[in-house]
C-alpha cells in the first residue's frame, strides 16, 4: 500500500472522459460484514448498469457513526475485509474505487480513505479534522490527500473537508478529479420546541450539504464525485466533556449523492430521502482554471453562529471521550476481533 505526502506529484495530462458512479448507502451501526455486502452489491449493480470506471462509496461505509458504543466494533486493522472488497471490485470491474473506514494503526484510530486503482495500487488519506461527535472515535490525520495515479492527480476530500478553504488550497492545481464521501446529519427531529426554533439553521445545514461538492469543484477546478449515507438514525447528544450520557437525538442524513463538473454544474444527484442506490454521469478528468477564488477564512461558506457553536461544543465533548475511553475501547474491540480469528 502507498500513502501520499506533500512531496507527491500529480501528473496532469490531457483531459479524459470517464463514466463515474457514486453510491448512496443505508448502513447499519457496527456490523462491518453486513455493510460490506451492501456496498459490494450496490457497486456491482451500478457498474453493470452504467459501465462506470470511477466509483465513490461513502465515508464510514463499514458502519454508521452515531455517538453509540457499537461503533467501536467497526474499528479495523489496515488489512481487512473492507479493503479486500474494494480490491476485489477494482479488479473485477477494472475501476478506480474509494471510500473510508475506521482504521487502527500504531495505537491510534483514524478515518482512513482508500482509493484503489485497477492495478491494485492503494492510496490513503486520513481525514485531518474529525467532525463533532466523530471525535469520540478517531483522531486527526496529517497527509495532503493528493494521489499520484494512472489518471493523474486525484484528490480526496471527506465530508466537512469539502467546506474548508484549506482543502481547496491543498487540491487546487494538483488534481484532475476529487473523490469524496460524506456522513452528514442534521439537527434533532425529536426536540420539539427547540427543533422548531432552530428550523432555519437546519434548513441552512441542508443547503450546505447539498452545495458543498459544487462549491469545492468551483474553487479547485476539477469535478467532484461524492457518495453519501441515507436514512434516519438515533444517537446521543453529548452534553459535557467527560459525561457519557447525553440527550436522545433522532436525526437523519441530509444532502445528496452527486456528481458535479469542474464548474460546479450538477451532472447527477440522488437526494437522501430517495434511499439507497447510485447515480452515474460522464466526467472530464483533468484540471482546469477554477471558477472562483478561495476565501481567506477557515470555512468556505459563512457558517451561522449556531452551527459553529454546535461544531465546537461537540468537538470538545468528543475529544474528551476519545482520550478517556474511546481510543482504548476501539483498540480493545479490534483486539477481540483478532483473538476470535
Amino acid at each position: 500500500m502507498s500513502s501520499n505526502t506533500e512531496e507527491s506529484s500529480s501528473r496532469q495530462g490531457a483531459v479524459q472522459l470517464m463514466r463515474a458512479a457514486a453510491i448512496q448507502l443505508d448502513a447499519v451501526v457496527g456490523d462491518v460484514a453486513v455493510n460490506v455486502a451492501k456496498v459490494e452489491a450496490l457497486v456491482d449493480d451500478a457498474v453493470r448498469k452504467t459501465g462506470a470506471r470511477f466509483v465513490a462509496v461513502p465515508e464510514f461505509f463499514t458502519s454508521q457513526l452515531p455517538f453509540d458504543k457499537r461503533v467501536h466494533q467497526a474499528v479495523l486493522p489496515p488489512d481487512n475485509v473492507a479493503v479486500e472488497m474494494l480490491l476485489r471490485l477494482a479488479r473485477r470491474h477494472r475501476c478506480w474505487i474509494g471510500g473510508s473506514m475506521l482504521i487502527a494503526e500504531q495505537g491510534a484510530i483514524l478515518n482512513r480513505y482508500h482509493l484503489i486503482e485497477p492495478s491494485g495500487r492503494v492510496h490513503l488519506h486520513d481525514k485531518d479534522l474529525p467532525t463533532m461527535w466523530e471525535n469520540a472515535f478517531y483522531g486527526p490525520g496529517h497527509d495532503d490527500g493528493v494521489f499520484d495515479t494512472e489518471l493523474g492527480g486525484v484528490g480526496a476530500a471527506v465530508c466537512w473537508e469539502l467546506i474548508r478553504s484549506a482543502t481547496a488550497r491543498r487540491l487546487r492545481g494538483r488534481v484532475g478529479v476529487v473523490i469524496s464521501g460524506t456522513h452528514w446529519w442534521t439537527l434533532p427531529l425529536n426536540w420539539g420546541a427547540i427543533t422548531r426554533a432552530f428550523a432555519s439553521v437546519g434548513q441552512y445545514n441542508r443547503y450546505l450539504s447539498e452545495n458543498a461538492p459544487a462549491e469545492l469543484a468551483r474553487r479547485v477546478g476539477a469535478p467532484v464525485v461524492q457518495a453519501s449515507h441515507c436514512g434516519r438514525f438515533s444517537t446521543d447528544f453529548m452534553l459535557l466533556p467527560g459525561v457519557d450520557r447525553g440527550l436522545p437525538y433522532l436525526t437523519e442524513f441530509v444532502g445528496c449523492t452527486q456528481i458535479v463538473d469542474a464548474s460546479g454544474h450538477v451532472l447527477a444527484q440522488r437526494q437522501a430521502q430517495e434511499g439507497a442506490g447510485f447515480v452515474s454521469a460522464d466526467i472530464d478528468i483533468g484540471a482546469c482554471a477554477p471558477a472562483v477564488p478561495i476565501e481567506d477564512r477557515f470555512w468556505i461558506p459563512a457558517l451561522p453562529l449556531a452551527i459553529r457553536a454546535y461544531w465546537h461544543h461537540q468537538n470538545v465533548c468528543g475529544k474528551a471521550y476519545y482520550r478517556s475511553r474511546g481510543r482504548q475501547a476501539g483498540l480493545a474491540s479490534l483486539e477481540r476481533l483478532n483473538h476470535e480469528r
